[in-house]
């Protein structure tokens, strides 16, 4: 048996507009440059990858089946700038074959920095899939895939998700192979979906490279690549970004055809299937318990962190970043906390990498920065403003409470 078991991920960050340090204007994004962008991938993928989608589950009566992860800050420029996505994907989620997932909701490191924050962040994401798709999820996957044996545990202890799903690097598997079911160590309950990163990136990365062996690669030889897993495995996880479909891999690459023609191809085996990440969990009993000690991700020849924290302009802006939480938290200014929180999207410190080897083109997608340092400048040069703001805010706050304490109590304020 392999079932085959999609899923993709869906965002965009709210890119920050040009800021020097003399700026005092409080709009920090280039929303221009976000409408353009949103608008521009939706229509060469998120509106042409959902009907196509669509139709491949009611052409196939159901049995083929995906999952998405959409990041909150991508659901509200949907909301602002093509509202038509999101009627899309409503439409996917009344099919029953569609499965949403949790996630950090502004796509953020916060598992890194603060669980209060985290536990937060998925917390709010959940509610957005409930609010909008009617799921309450039971998956979890963390932003890029990031993952450890104790971001497990935290994931775990929330005691709302049956699974969770990270990166099938090789120097955790060691002789084991991605196509099983696993168990976090630490964790009782909750199992472990690993990427199969090989037939995942055949798709994602190499399938219009006409230097790639397999070039040209179609339907009917992918699926031959899944057949194989009979007999050595029970699922295979093709996890990828949503905008390798029209985006990554534009159109006339032939890659809408290949998923158009894909599912037909699996099913042609009798003993293939399609199912959402909670189908494969509920499905096949965990065959071992993974270690993963060190923090992964699934970015990069590394699958570590390199992108992020590969750097002291990264690090220090970070740290910076999460050193601000309980200052603009206590403040109880909620456009201060939405405006850090993001902040904390994780592309604005990727923007920063200085990886340009075999990596190269990945970083600078989408990039709008014409060097790392004008990243890590610009950034820095909006959060020393936001500090500012919620420095006042917190002063404000201790002026007003203390307008409000009786005589005697500020008498003695005063006098302390």
């Amino acid at each position: 048996m392999a079932s085959v078991c999609f899923y993709f991920q869906a965002h965009q960050p709210f890119r920050l507009r040009h800021y020097t340090v003399f700026d005092k204007d409080k709009n920090y994004f280039d929303d221009h440059k976000n409408a353009q962008i949103c608008r521009k991938v939706a229509h060469k993928c998120y509106l042409p990858a959902n009907r196509l989608m669509l139709e491949n589950i009611r052409k196939h009566n159901g049995q083929f089946k995906i999952a998405y992860s959409i990041t909150g800050t991508l659901i509200e420029q949907l909301k602002e700038y093509a509202p038509e996505v999101l009627s899309t994907f409503h439409a996917l989620a009344q099919t029953g074959c569609v499965e949403f997932l949790a996630e950090t909701y502004y796509h953020s490191l916060s598992a890194l920095y603060s669980r209060d924050e985290f536990y937060q962040q998925i917390e709010k994401h959940c509610n957005a899939m409930e609010e909008l798709f009617g799921q309450r999820p039971r998956v979890f996957r963390n932003t890029e895939l990031i993952y450890s044996d104790a971001v497990a545990r935290m994931v775990e202890s929330m005691g709302r998700f049956d699974g969770i799903i990270t990166e099938g690097a090789d120097h955790i598997l060691g002789y084991r192979n991605a196509n099983f079911v696993y168990r976090p160590n630490g964790c009782e309950h909750l199992k472990l979906l690993l990427k199969n990163y090989q037939l995942s990136d055949d798709i994602a990365f190499r399938f219009s490279n006409r230097a790639w062996a397999e070039w040209p690669l179609n339907a009917e030889k992918f699926a031959h690549w899944v057949n194989n897993v009979n007999g050595s495995g029970y699922t295979v996880n093709l996890f990828m970004d949503y905008e390798t479909f029209g985006e990554h891999q534009w159109a006339d690459t032939g890659i809408f055809d290949f998923m158009s023609h894909l599912p037909e191809c699996i099913l042609r085996h009798p003993d293939n299937n399609f199912k959402t990440p909670s189908e494969v969990i509920d499905s096949y009993p965990v065959a071992d318990t993974i270690e993963v000690p060190n923090l992964i991700s699934w970015a990069d020849t590394e699958r570590d962190l390199s992108a992020w924290l590969g750097n002291p302009m990264q690090s220090n802006a970070l740290y910076q970043i999460h050193r601000l939480e309980d200052r603009i938290k206590n403040t109880g200014d909620e456009e201060l906390l939405e405006l850090w929180r993001k902040l904390l999207t994780s592309d604005h410190f990727y923007y920063m990498c200085t990886k340009y080897f075999a990596d190269g083109d990945v970083h600078k997608y989408f990039n709008p920065y014409d060097s790392p340092y004008d990243s890590y400048i610009n950034f820095m040069n909006v959060l020393d403003n936001l500090s500012g703001r919620a420095a006042k805010a917190d002063f404000a706050q201790e002026i007003a409470e203390m307008a409000s304490m009786p005589s005697a109590a500020k008498s003695q304020v005063q006098t302390v």
